[in-house]
């Protein structure tokens, strides 16, 4: 295996705890590195894995993990784990991982995987939805679909999506999730290959040159997996379409690394809004 094999990589940093009294990494742990791997795997599918599982009424179970130990890892070093499914049989799936420091492959080996009722611990057949989006994600299909349109065609899952993300998750007064803008804002929905809105935004375009984002909310069961620029880059298409040469919004703090790397700027001092730190941003078209 080469670390080139993999379209999912998940990058992990040797924590003090892991390492044994030889000065490197312990056996054991590389099997709960891959582990750690498997679950960036199901965020790179944009398939929140528990709410998958349930949709599918089975769960995944390991049947075996082999490794091949070629190297070691020590303190503090940077290892990228590869996964990726490498055969899917009746009701197994098997999947392939290399952990590499660098372009060293350090430790490879299988995981086996069984479908099957939580109920009765009985094998089920893969469900055929599972075998088409593990087999399109290795042949390098996007995983993630963008839908446009007005409040009405998006009010049930934007307003789902917001109560997840913006009231539970970020603590936002319930009266501040919805507004009069949403009637006359675009809207903008991510859903998976299954079909479940995983991340929703909006647009208003009052100014005749700057188009405003807001209510951006993805699920963090996906989050890291690209969903946020992909509802951000779908957004600049339109308002490009429409003619604004300027795009603007207020980001809570703790996001506003991902519009800095999308290419917006910081406007202004940070301010409060809802409870949470929030920073006005510009990007010019």
């Amino acid at each position: 295996m080469k670390r080139t094999d993999f379209r999912h990589m998940e990058r992990l940093r040797v924590r003090w705890a892991e390492v044994d009294l030889q000065k490197i990494v312990f056996n054991g742990h590389y099997l709960m590195y891959a582990d750690t791997a498997v679950a960036g795997y199901w965020r790179a599918l944009a398939l929140p894995y528990h709410d998958t599982m349930a949709h599918l009424q089975g769960d995944l179970y390991v049947r075996k993990a082999t490794l091949e130990y070629m190297g070691s890892a020590r303190y503090d070093e940077q290892l990228d784990v590869g996964i990726r499914c490498g055969r899917i049989g009746n009701s197994s799936m098997v999947f392939e991982t290399a952990i590499c420091r660098g372009d060293q492959v350090l430790v490879q080996g299988e995981l086996v995987y069984v479908f099957a009722n939580p109920d009765t611990m009985t094998s089920l057949p893969v469900p055929p939805a599972l075998r088409e989006t593990l087999t399109a994600f290795e042949a390098g299909e996007p995983m993630v679909k963008l839908s446009c349109g007005d409040w009405a065609a998006c009010e049930v899952e934007a307003r789902r999506l917001r109560v997840q993300v913006l009231v539970q998750e970020q603590q936002w007064p319930a009266a501040l999730e919805h507004d009069g803008d949403d009637a006359r804002a675009l809207h903008v929905l991510a859903y998976n290959r299954f079909g479940l809105a995983i991340g929703s935004g909006r647009m208003l375009m009052d100014s005749k040159d700057v188009a405003q984002i807001s209510r951006l909310a993805v699920l963090s069961s996906v989050r890291g997996a690209g969903v946020g620029r992909l509802l951000v880059n779908q957004l600049t298409t339109l308002a490009l379409q429409h003619g604004r040469s300027q795009m603007s919004l207020q980001a809570s703090l703790s996001a506003a690394g991902l519009y800095t790397r999308l290419g917006f700027e910081p406007e202004g001092a940070p301010f409060e809004q809802a409870g949470v730190m929030h920073q006005t941003m510009r990007r010019t078209l």
